[in-house]
């Protein structure tokens, strides 16, 4: 058994029958009372961030998760299907464990983490940033702006609606950031 003198970001752990990762940690030691480590630790299967605060020599459960790289093949009906980068193993994954879905284009390389004593698939994570084709916005016109960072919505191949400065056109390739499903950059040819 671990104590919280172990604990560091990217840890996963059991707590209260879950498993979760440690986000962000701070060991405290105030003037007066005992030392206590507080934390922010995300459930692995929900993506729902909570904060903890464990006593200082509180012993922990860590647990091993192994990720493993998995490229995207299509969706249908039964969920999103995959293939081993290594084995050529297909998997299925339901939508609910794969956040921006939407932005999973054919042959995108994930990595899913893996419980490896269940042998179970936790989530799936998307590359940092995904080159996408815009397929439909309205022109931006001179004049619109309000503010140096005007806006407005376009339809990317995959079918998701990203917000794209103005000076962006139909046809031309964009970088999306996935975690925070914004644009990025203008990708040049």
């Amino acid at each position: 058994m671990a104590t919280t003198a172990d604990i560091r970001n990217g840890l996963c752990i059991l707590f209260n029958n879950d498993l979760f990762t440690i986000v962000d940690f701070q060991h405290v030691k105030p003037g007066k009372g005992p030392a206590f480590v507080r934390t922010k630790l995300k459930n692995l299967k929900t993506g729902k961030v909570i904060d903890n605060t464990f006593s200082a020599g509180h012993s922990i459960d860590v647990q091993r998760v192994e990720r493993r790289p998995y490229q995207y093949l299509y969706n249908d009906d039964l969920g999103y299907h995959f293939m081993h980068a290594e084995t050529f193993e297909q998997l299925s994954l339901d939508a609910a464990m794969i956040s921006s879905a939407d932005l999973l284009k054919e042959g995108t390389t994930v990595e899913i983490p893996y419980h490896t004593e269940t042998e179970t698939p936790l989530s799936c994570d998307l590359p940092q940033f995904v080159e996408m084709e815009v397929t439909y916005t309205e022109p931006g016109l001179r004049g619109d702006t309000a503010s140096s960072t005007a806006l407005k919505p376009a339809t990317v191949e995959t079918g998701a609606i990203i917000q794209v400065p103005l000076f962006i056109k139909q046809g031309e390739k964009i970088k999306i950031d996935t975690r925070t499903r914004t644009y990025a950059e203008r990708v040049k040819e």
